[in-house]
């Protein structure tokens, strides 16, 4: 759950992150589907952190979640009544333990959320997994929280020097970052997928081994994991945070590159 988070810290950076804003529309947050003679799988793209004020949770999407079998999430995150992915980190001491670097980056990348009302509990990954909890539905995860904090302690330091004729941002990191984050969450109720692929673009520019390690090898892996489940009948609903939905490495290019092509229902 936090690799978005960090992504959007590291994407912030670039003076090319906040775009202007724009014109309220219908909340209608992406939904793609994948199916085959007997097996459907919904894939939903997340933001992690939500100001909580937008009924999202309706129309196709409730209806694609009420109709599966089963909820599967990036990963399970331990819950208490911090809830934020910090809130989880002390207890996972030794080699995994994140660099200083890498904390710092989550709390600014939290910080900013939070200065513009967002919070983690209302986040579609949470709202999601209580909902499917309180109905009886399996719940599981993509992967590890384990093996997600080790991705994290083989990223290198996302530094760059300014290009020559790149423009100075005039904003400090934390006001970026406040304004991308805005940016981007405004971009996931329209389920507009161009200001992600925007920001993994920055990301790939700034830190392309960290991009490599956050989306394209997990996506390869993931959609690896969804070829295999479709070889069982049923419905499941995949949720995963909308940048791993989108641009030139995305999930779903990792299925139509194993013949598996997808098509959007939101």
């Amino acid at each position: 759950m936090v690799n978005f988070l960090i992504a959007a810290a590291l994407a912030a950076a670039s003076p090319y992150a906040t775009p202007a804003a724009q014109p309220m529309e219908p909340v209608q947050p992406a939904l793609f589907v994948v199916r085959d003679a007997d097996t459907t799988v919904y894939i939903f793209g997340t933001f992690h952190a939500l100001d909580g004020q937008t009924d999202w949770f309706k129309d196709n999407v409730r209806g694609a979640f009420e109709g599966s079998n089963e909820l599967v999430l990036e990963t399970l995150i331990p819950e208490g009544p911090d809830q934020s992915p910090l809130s989880v980190m002390p207890r996972y001491r030794g080699p995994m333990t994140p660099s200083a670097s890498f904390l710092a980056t989550t709390r600014m990348a939290i910080d900013a959320g939070r200065s513009q009302g967002m919070q983690v509990g209302n986040g579609a990954d949470m709202i999601l997994r209580h909902v499917a909890e309180a109905e009886g539905k399996p719940v599981e995860g993509l992967e590890t929280l384990e093996s997600q904090l080790a991705m994290f302690t083989k990223m290198p330091a996302a530094t760059r020097a300014p290009r020559p004729g790149e423009p100075v941002a005039e904003n400090s990191p934390m006001d970026s970052l406040s304004m991308a984050m805005s940016e981007m969450q405004s971009a996931w109720k329209r389920g507009d997928q161009s200001v992600f692929v925007r920001m993994l673009g920055q990301l790939s520019r700034n830190s392309p081994d960290t991009y490599r390690m956050m989306f394209t090898e997990r996506n390869a892996r993931w959609a690896d994991w969804i070829r295999a489940r479709m070889q069982t009948p049923g419905t499941v609903f995949v949720a995963v945070g909308a940048g791993h939905l989108a641009g030139k490495d995305s999930l779903l290019v990792q299925l139509a590159e194993r013949g598996i092509p997808s098509q959007r229902v939101n």
